[in-house]
């Protein structure tokens, strides 16, 4: 039997959403704009010091100077991290959702680890020195690791549960693996060495010619689960009761975040809290719906990614700190933050 609410409370619930909306979307349009602002900032800001004019030259006039090939180099990379930041961003909050865990990350599920060891492979057993040649070893390594997890997981009888732990162990074996060669292979060693920290700094329109595709199927793929991904929140019986096909929905949910995570890692290198503390962040003001989750975090992630980069070029000039290493250092202390915030909050 259905008990019909107040008045009021149905006038509350009517006015709620569309003002949440509202402020929402208005959110959105805002994250929007320091989205343009930090990638205009990657352009101009850099391990070089260049002008706004000679920026500006750079972007819009062709004569081949030293800084307009500067320019050019900032803009690739910046496109790059663009994609990969929201490719990153997405898969971490698919992940999220798919295992029902807030901590989650693509590194859980074994991608990352499979993207690296394919590349330590190539590098070792088959001498492959070039970053096209590194991006496909990565992509089909990643590809192969999802590919088992779910297969180890279940398949159609998968849980979030034995997708993490299958997931977990995976990881543990491949960096095994992983270090196993480099520390008896000095060549691949020293090549890895770079690839391994993260970076966007070998950015060039071959390697972003060779995952966009993938980066675009990934990403639409993604933002098509936000309902049944809602769904599935709610409890697998609800989530049936309300239509959802369960299987079919973790499958397409682990094929996009290891898409899109294969395809990231695979150009700039495994780059770490990305997926986990954007879509953890933004939970926190757009609440738990995938709607909202996930076209924030394909904003707000380049934001962080880029911001990044654009640390590491300014801290260490003449030099500069690859990506991955000033992820880390802002990752860890906030990411020990959300462990110890979510531990208090379940006391």
């Amino acid at each position: 039997m259905l008990v019909d609410s107040p008045p009021e409370q149905r006038a509350e619930t009517a006015s709620a959403p569309p003002n949440r909306r509202a402020i929402r979307a208005f959110g959105l349009l805002v994250s929007l704009v320091i989205l343009v602002l930090v990638a205009l900032a990657s352009i101009a800001i850099g391990a070089k010091a260049l002008s706004l004019g000679e920026v500006w030259h750079g972007l819009f006039q062709d004569s081949g100077t030293y800084g307009d090939v500067v320019v050019a180099d900032r803009l690739s990379r910046t496109v790059l991290g663009l994609l990969a930041g929201a490719a990153l961003g997405l898969s971490g909050a698919v992940l999220q959702a798919l295992t029902r865990n807030p901590l989650a990350d693509p590194g859980l599920l074994g991608i990352n680890a499979g993207a690296s060891a394919a590349v330590v492979t190539a590098i070792s057993f088959f001498g492959v020195t070039s970053l096209s040649g590194y991006v496909w070893f990565a992509f089909i390594g990643a590809a192969a690791v999802g590919a088992l997890v779910w297969f180890l997981g279940g398949s159609r009888g998968a849980t979030p549960v034995r997708l993490a732990l299958a997931g977990t162990a995976i990881s543990a074996a491949l960096y095994g693996y992983l270090q196993a060669v480099m520390i008896l292979d000095d060549a691949a060693l020293a090549r890895m060495r770079f690839w391994t920290v993260g970076s966007l700094a070998s950015a060039s329109n071959s390697a972003i010619q060779q995952v966009l595709p993938f980066l675009a199927v990934g990403t639409v793929l993604a933002l098509a689960l936000a309902r049944p991904l809602n769904a599935m929140a709610m409890g697998d019986d609800t989530a049936k009761a309300l239509g959802a096909n369960l299987n079919r929905t973790r499958a397409l949910a682990m094929l996009s975040a290891t898409v899109l995570c294969g395809a990231a890692t695979a150009a700039c290198g495994p780059i770490v809290f990305v997926g986990l503390m954007v879509p953890h962040v933004v939970r926190s003001f757009t609440g738990p719906d995938l709607r909202w989750i996930l076209p924030y975090a394909t904003i707000l992630s380049p934001v962080l990614l880029l911001g990044s980069d654009v640390i590491g070029r300014i801290v260490a000039r003449p030099s500069e700190l690859q990506v991955g290493i000033v992820t880390a250092i802002i990752g860890g202390p906030v990411f020990i933050y959300l462990v110890r915030r979510r531990r208090t909050a379940q006391l």
